[in-house]
């Protein structure tokens, strides 16, 4: 019944938020399955391997059971021209913009949401207000300064008017972060509307009041460098599985949005540099003859070239504006849009080819940036657009931008926000190296993830820098031999892991405890292990690749990529999916135990002469040792002596030989064979101490220092998720055994994972004792050294 259908889907996204929150709705015979396991009361252990289905929203003609767009998806569309002035002088946003707005949706739609995101930096905003904080102690200049400032700076959105097409007052109402426009008559399917908003708002300093935008002042020159991001009012998302994404901007949880065609008219003081989502239009009115011929030769360089020159951009931060400038961008099919400007910028660029589609790769960067960002930040953007087509899709785009400023790292369409910089003598340290190499990798990257796979960010953070981190691991390991990657191998997720302070992955945003280590680095884990370990390369990456395409401009949740991966994978996942996303569950296996068994011949020559040897072998307890000098009866009374003083059941009799001869005559020649089988037998017990079921990896080392990988899918834990026991066969006896040893699913305790047990090793250091001056002593030397100045002052007089 179709008035039943509106009623399930309600439903079904209650259940699945319920799911991912870990919050039971209802119980289903006294044990609750909405993103937990169920409990067996009699065999006291959770079904590690039950199925998602329960817990996954139903499928249905939006969306397809094997993680597919089902053939009734659909997405909204909203375009915008905007006209935006930016005030160097006052360091404020001026805009206007005209939105078209197509509702594709099955849905009458009677008011329209927009994102207000800079409200966010309001003195009394949820997200200053809910703020929690530590207690006071050494409180650093710069905090205090920020601590002030988010009491007094208000940079929130003045809305100046809301209109129609026809230029007529539309009501709106303003709750926090978002705008509510109330429409004249609801919006049918197919249908679209077209009105316009006027707004301003100060921009924020980023020292004293930092977020994802903002300016950057330097007392040097005198100069402003501006990165401008959620400056304009933007539609919310409205989509099948949510409805209205209006959930308040609280800083976390980034964007939902949805896509379309931009035309933005950026007017800045006319010795300015901008860069901006999409391809400049106006070449000839904002660059002079020399920067257009070096843009159009950059098209072809073979590497990096200055499209404005160091010296161009030191003459221009030393100019004072004689006008204004419109410098003119066009951008389609894209989610947001952001721009950044100033007349300190030198802007390189270099034109490639992405699997055939024509890219430029530029870098927009003040002096401070050099000598770093000249060196590496286009060859970083390249080299992104690289690695990341081949695992995902050709970059799609026309130019692919990054930006030297105040944000230390933030992406947006084409354009992404970058913060690291040499120190003012030009060195840099290593790690500051890496940190740019590795940020340009990571902002560049999330082109694709959520830019193109557009997931919805505010709900979910794990789908966009998870999995962003995960392909930029990949990508700084095709840069150069042992790049230090802070993220992706499972040994550096160790310590998180076994932590008490955190949440699962399937945590909104906002709630989530070590946020980078939570959305950032456990999921990029967890891929690379699912690629390395469970999976396999191959099979990894044909599915995380059909993901990507199925889902390229287009809006998955966490159901459609799990159900993608296991879909065009063909092996069941949900055991990892439950384990490393729904649960704080760690690896920690255990070689608990090791045995040997051997094959007895029946043969009493053999068997027997064995045990004999096996018997003699054993050693004495220590009160046989001293009991051996006492004397004895039986030597004083011998007649105390009988048959079983001689007697050894170990001794080989006439009735065991026969019994022998009589059982091997029964026996054909298969079963013959089989009692000369030279394999040597050992059970290997192994125990689950940290909760998370996983493949076991062994490795086996035999007497002749030969090794032996075995690998066992994650399934041995089926029956029994807390002790298995294996039985392993090798033709040569047993050395060493050990557990993970390329630590390949972030083993938590290492002591455990050979047998025999290892010796662990650490190191201590000596030092002298320092005895610590009394207040006295220092007082006396103060006074030294003050009598000591005049006299130094008098010889360099001399």
């Amino acid at each position: 019944m179709i008035f039943m259908k509106t009623n399930f889907n309600q439903l079904n996204r209650c259940l699945f938020i319920a799911a991912c929150i870990s919050i039971p709705l209802f119980s289903i015979t006294g044990s609750a399955v909405f993103g937990q396991v169920v409990n067996n009361d009699k065999f006291k252990q959770q079904d590690k391997f039950r199925q998602l289905e329960e817990v996954l929203p139903t499928p249905n003609e939006y969306r397809t059971a094997s993680g597919a767009p089902g053939q009734k998806y659909w997405q909204q569309q909203a375009d915008y021209e905007i006209d935006v002035e930016l005030d160097d002088a006052l360091q404020k946003i001026i805009g206007s913009e005209k939105i078209t707005y197509t509702n594709r949706s099955p849905d009458f739609l009677s008011y329209l949401w927009l994102q207000l995101d800079t409200n966010i930096l309001s003195f009394d905003s949820d997200a200053h207000r809910t703020g929690t904080n530590s207690p006071l102690g050494k409180v650093g200049y710069k905090s205090m300064k920020q601590l002030l400032a988010k009491e007094t700076f208000d940079g929130s959105m003045k809305i100046q008017a809301v209109r129609n097409a026809k230029g007529e007052p539309l009501p709106y109402t303003v709750i926090k972060t978002m705008l509510r426009i109330d429409l004249p008559q609801p919006l049918k399917t197919g249908g679209s509307t077209q009105f316009s908003v006027d707004w301003s708002y100060l921009i924020n300093d980023s020292k004293s009041r930092p977020a994802r935008t903002g300016f950057e002042y330097f007392e040097e020159d005198k100069n402003f460098l501006y990165e401008i991001a959620h400056w304009y009012p933007r539609l919310a998302a409205y989509t099948d599985n949510t409805g209205w994404q209006h959930k308040q901007f609280l800083g976390r949880g980034e964007f939902t949005l949805e896509f379309g065609d931009f035309l933005a008219r950026i007017t800045v003081p006319d010795d300015h540099i901008v860069a901006a989502t999409g391809s400049l239009q106006n070449p000839k009115e904002v660059l002079s003859v020399e920067q257009q011929k070096r843009l159009k030769q950059a098209k072809t360089a073979k590497k990096p070239m200055f499209v404005v020159t160091p010296e161009e951009a030191k003459k221009n931060e030393a100019s004072k504006p004689k006008g204004k400038k419109t410098w003119v961008f066009k951008a389609d099919n894209v989610r947001d849009f952001a721009f950044a400007s100033s007349r300190k910028f030198i802007w390189d660029a270099q034109g490639h080819q992405v699997e055939g589609q024509p890219v430029m790769a530029m870098s927009f960067y003040p002096k401070e940036g050099e000598p770093l960002w000249s060196k590496y930040s286009t060859h970083a953007i390249i080299h992104t657009m690289n690695v990341f087509s081949k695992y995902t899709f050709p970059y799609p785009y026309p130019v692919a931008i990054s930006v030297n400023g105040p944000v230390g790292g933030m992406e947006y369409p084409m354009i992404c926000f970058n913060g690291p910089r040499p120190e003012k003598d030009g060195t840099y340290s290593k790690r500051t190296k890496y940190g740019l190499i590795s940020v340009i990798i990571h902002e560049v990257g999330h082109n694709y993830f959520p830019m193109i796979v557009n997931s919805d960010e505010r709900q979910w953070t794990w789908m966009d820098e998870g999995i962003t981190t995960f392909l930029q691991f990949l990508t700084e390991q095709e840069w150069e031999p042992d790049y230090p990657s802070r993220r992706g191998e499972p040994r550096a997720i160790v310590g998180y892991m076994k932590s008490n302070y955190q949440v699962p992955i399937m945590t909104n945003s906002e709630s989530i405890l070590q946020f980078g280590n939570n959305a950032y680095g456990k999921p990029a884990t967890a891929l690379n292990v699912l690629r390395e370990t469970v999976l396999g390369r191959e099979l990894f990456d044909y599915a995380f690749k059909e993901y990507s395409r199925r889902w390229m401009f287009k809006r998955p949740t966490p159901a459609d990529f799990f159900r993608t991966m296991e879909d065009a994978s063909g092996v069941d996942l949900d055991w990892f999916w439950r384990g490393w996303f729904y649960t704080t569950d760690h690896t920690d296996i255990a070689i608990e135990n090791v045995k040997q068994y051997s094959l007895e011949t029946g043969d009493p020559y053999v068997d027997k002469v064995r045990r004999k040897k096996e018997r003699k072998e054993e050693p004495e307890s220590l009160s046989k040792i001293r009991n051996k000098k006492l004397p004895k009866r039986t030597d004083q009374y011998p007649e105390l002596k009988d048959f079983y003083n001689k007697f050894d059941d170990l001794d080989v009799t006439d009735a065991d030989r026969k019994k022998f001869e009589a059982h091997i005559k029964q026996l054909n020649a298969e079963e013959k064979k089989l009692l000369e089988t030279d394999k040597y037998f050992y059970l290997i017990d192994l125990k689950n101490n940290g909760g998370l079921v996983m493949p076991v990896i062994l490795k086996l080392t035999l007497e002749d220092d030969s090794t032996q990988m075995i690998r066992i899918p994650a399934e041995i834990w089926r029956l029994n998720n807390v002790s298995v026991s294996k039985l392993i066969l090798t033709d040569k006896p047993l050395k060493n055994l050990a557990l993970d040893p390329h630590r390949e699913t972030a083993d938590t305790q290492l002591s455990d994972n050979e047998f025999p047990r290892t010796i662990g090793k650490s190191y201590f250091q000596l030092e002298k004792s320092k005895k610590s001056k009394n207040e006295m002593q220092k007082q006396k030397k103060q006074e030294k050294a003050a009598k000591s100045k005049p006299a130094q002052k008098e010889k360099k007089k001399e």
